[in-house]
């Protein structure tokens, strides 16, 4: 007879250790996910105030540039003969790219950041779902609300997702 309270203690034991256990683990996937979509924001608006910002900074020195380069080259041949000559043998002002290529680098950076925050949210999110679907889980878990999230994306991406065709892509208009 004791040994048949003991098994059922210990029974009960386990269950509720389960029980908690499962359930705390749930919450802490959706106080994740919260964090996460909270995160995603955040790098989603630092993305785009680096990139709008730094194209600013781009964009400005091509017109200060072109603005000032006609400036530099009138003013060298406004009195003097033989411009032509001088010109060829001078060395004049060079457009300086690196500031494209520096755009371009944290385009690529912040993209892939952006992608990185969102695949974790995606995780996260798929990491509930097989806790909540999954057995002996799904038989304690008490929350099983889905966590709604919808991924950011293009139109086209959500055009391909529905159409489900993916022609190539045109990257310089046609």
């Amino acid at each position: 007879m004791w040994i048949a309270i003991i098994v059922v203690g210990v029974l009960v034991v386990v269950l509720v250790a389960m029980y908690f256990s499962y359930n705390n683990r749930e919450i802490a996937l959706r106080k994740e996910a919260e964090a996460q979509e909270g995160k995603i924001e955040s790098v989603h608006d630092t993305m785009w105030k680096t990139l709008k910002q730094e194209a600013g900074v781009t964009d400005q020195y091509r017109k200060t540039f072109e603005e000032l380069y006609p400036k530099l080259i009138a003013g060298r041949y406004s009195n003097e003969g033989g411009e032509l000559m001088k010109m060829i043998t001078e060395s004049n002002p060079d457009f300086d790219t690196r500031l494209y290529d520096k755009l371009m680098q944290s385009i690529e950076a912040q993209r892939a950041y952006f992608a990185s925050a969102q695949q974790r949210m995606l995780d996260i999110l798929r990491e509930r779902e097989t806790l909540i679907e999954s057995y002996p889980s799904r038989w304690f878990v008490s929350n099983k609300q889905k966590i709604e999230y919808e991924v950011i994306s293009s139109t086209t991406s959500k055009e391909t997702m529905q159409s489900r065709i993916d022609d190539d892509i045109e990257l310089f208009g046609k």
